[in-house]
C-alpha cells in the first residue's frame, strides 16, 4: 500500500510553486514560500520527500531538533547542508555559523542560481521556540538572499497555531508565504486503500484518523477485528505509539493538560466532570488546561445548536484516532507491554458499539457539511447538535442558517449507527418526541436520519454510509 493515495491536491500545489519558480518572477524574485502545517503524523515530511524524489531539482532537507539549544540545529544545518546535493554545499566546508544569519548566508551561497532547487525546514516551530529572533532572520534573508535565487523554501511544522501565527499580520514573515494544510487520509481514501465497503471505512477511519502511517500497517483485506489484534500483539506498532509521541512533543512539561485530556479521552464532555476526572483540578487549572488543548487543535468546545443562546458546552478530542487510543489503548500500553493485549482487545470489544455510536457524530457532521446543498432543505449552511443540561432532550443533528445560535432550524435528525438495525419506528417516535423541544423547530421541520444499516419507516429523509461516503470523494 501507498501513503500517498489522496495526496494528488497536495503534490499539484507544489508542482505549481516550483514551476513558478523555474519561470522566474518580476523584480528579479523568483523564490518563493510556502508554510505547511498538519497534525502530526500525517504525513507532511513523507509527502515533502516525495514532491522532492519527483521533482528531481538540487535540495536541501533540514530537521530542526527537539533540544532547547540554537547551537545544536545549527551544527546539524551545517551537517545537512554538506550531505545535501546543493552544487555549492562546499561553501559550508569548516564552517561553524554561530547565529541563523551567517547559516543562511552560507545557504543562499550554496544554491543554484541557474535552476530552481528546493529547501525544507522541518519542524520549524521547533526553531522559533528556540530563538525569539528567528522569524525576523528568516525574514531578512528570505528578502534579501533566497528570493533572488530560484528556490522553493518549504517550512513544516504541527504546531497548528503557531504555523498559522507565522504568517500573520505584524509577524516578520507575514504576506512572504503562501500556506497550505496537509490533512489526514479521508474516509473516502481509506477505503480505497483497504479496499472495504463505506461503513467499515468508516470504522477504520475512526480508529486509524485517517493517518497513513497506521493504515500503511494495515494488513491487505483484513477486516477491523484482524488489524486491531495484530497491532496490540505489537507494542511498536504505529497504532500504538504514534500518539504517545505526539502528546509527548505536544506537552513534554504540561502534565495538567495531559490529564485533562485524558478526562475527555475517557468520555467526560462537560466543564465539572472533567475536573472531576481529571483528579480534582482547580477552576483556574482547569480553564488554562481546556484553553491550551484549545489553543493546540487538541480537543474542541461545542455548544448546542438552536435558536436559544445556551452555556452547556462540551468538550470533544478533535483527531479521531487520539480519541481512540485515549478511550481504548492509552490506559492499556501496560498490558500490552507485558503481553496481554488480548485484555485491551477484550475492552475494545465490548465497548465498541457504544463507543463508535458517540464517536462517528462529528464525522458524519462533517461529511454532511460536504455534501451537496441540494440535499438539505434550503438555508441549510451549518450542522450541530442540541442538549440539554440533563441530555432531555439530546439530538444528534440539527441543520441551521448560521452558528453558534440560529436564526432558523432547518432540520433535525438522528445518528444511528449500528450494525444490524436499521433507524425503526421507535427511534422516529423518539426524534418526532424530541424535535418538539427543540427551540426555532416545529413540526414542519424536516427529518433526518443517518443509519449505518438503512432504515425501515417513512417520513423521514434517511441517509447511509454510501452517501457519507461520496461527500468525500467530491469535496
Amino acid at each position: 500500500m501507498t501513503g500517498f493515495l489522496g495526496r494528488e491536491r497536495e503534490l499539484a500545489v507544489l508542482n505549481r510553486l516550483l514551476d513558478r519558480v523555474a519561470k522566474g518572477g518580476r523584480a528579479n524574485r523568483p523564490g518563493r514560500a510556502l508554510l505547511i502545517r498538519g497534525r502530526r503524523r500525517v504525513g507532511k515530511s513523507r509527502l515533502v520527500e516525495e514532491f522532492v524524489e519527483r521533482a528531481g531539482v538540487p535540495s536541501l532537507f533540514f530537521t530542526a531538533s527537539a533540544q532547547p539549544h540554537v547551537a545544536t540545529d545549527l551544527g546539524l544545518f551545517t551537517e545537512s547542508v554538506l550531505a545535501s546535493d546543493l552544487p555549492g554545499r562546499d561553501i559550508v566546508e569548516g564552517q561553524m555559523p554561530t547565529s541563523w544569519d551567517a547559516a543562511l548566508r552560507l545557504l543562499a551561497a550554496a544554491l543554484p542560481a541557474d535552476r530552481p532547487s528546493v529547501v525544507v525546514l522541518d519542524e520549524l516551530p521547533y526553531l522559533v521556540a528556540n530563538d525569539p529572533g528567528f522569524e525576523g532572520t528568516l525574514q531578512k534573508a528570505f528578502d534579501r538572499e533566497l528570493s533572488r535565487r530560484p528556490v522553493l523554501l518549504l517550512g513544516i511544522g504541527s504546531d497548528l497555531a503557531m504555523m498559522e501565527a507565522l504568517n500573520d499580520y505584524g509577524r516578520p514573515f507575514h504576506q512572504r508565504a503562501s500556506e497550505m494544510v496537509v490533512p489526514p487520509l479521508t474516509p473516502a481514501d481509506v477505503a480505497d486503500m483497504l479496499g472495504v465497503e463505506p461503513a467499515e471505512a468508516f470504522d477504520a477511519y475512526l480508529v486509524t484518523g485517517g493517518l497513513p502511517l497506521i493504515l500503511d500497517e494495515w494488513p491487505e483485506g483484513a477486516d477491523l477485528e484482524t488489524y486491531l489484534a495484530e497491532a496490540v500483539r505489537d507494542p511498536v506498532s504505529a497504532l500504538l505509539v504514534s500518539a504517545e509521541r505526539a502528546l509527548a512533543a505536544e506537552f513534554p512539561d504540561d502534565a495538567q493538560a495531559r490529564r485533562v485530556l485524558t478526562a475527555i479521552g475517557s468520555g467526560e464532555r462537560t466543564f465539572s466532570l472533567i475536573g472531576r476526572a481529571a483528579g480534582g483540578l482547580p477552576q483556574g487549572s482547569l480553564n488554562r488546561a481546556l484553553q491550551l488543548l484549545i489553543s493546540k487543535r487538541v480537543i474542541e468546545a461545542t455548544v448546542p445548536l438552536s435558536t436559544r443562546p445556551s452555556r452547556e458546552t462540551r468538550y470533544l478530542v478533535s483527531d479521531p484516532y487520539l480519541r481512540f487510543w485515549l478511550a481504548f489503548l492509552g490506559a492499556g500500553l501496560p498490558d500490552i507491554e507485558r503481553g496481554r493485549g488480548d485484555l485491551v482487545l477484550d475492552r475494545v470489544r465490548s465497548s465498541w458499539t457504544s463507543w463508535r455510536g458517540r464517536a462517528i457524530e462529528p464525522v458524519v457532521r462533517e461529511s454532511l457539511r460536504r455534501l451537496s446543498p441540494t440535499m438539505f432543505p434550503e438555508g441549510t449552511e451549518v450542522f450541530g447538535g442540541y442538549w440539554t443540561r440533563s441530555n432531555d432532550p439530546e439530538i444528534d443533528l440539527v441543520g441551521a442558517d448560521r452558528e453558534p445560535v440560529a436564526k432558523r432550524v432547518t432540520l433535525a435528525g438522528s445518528i444511528k449507527w449500528l450494525q444490524n438495525h436499521p433507524f425503526d419506528g421507535h427511534d422516529l417516535a423518539r426524534l418526532v418526541r424530541h424535535r418538539s423541544q427543540l427551540p426555532g423547530a416545529d413540526d414542519d421541520t424536516p427529518l433526518f436520519a443517518v443509519s449505518r444499516s438503512g432504515s425501515t419507516v417513512d417520513g423521514v429523509r434517511t441517509l447511509t454510509p454510501e452517501d457519507l461516503l461520496s461527500a468525500w470523494r467530491t469535496a
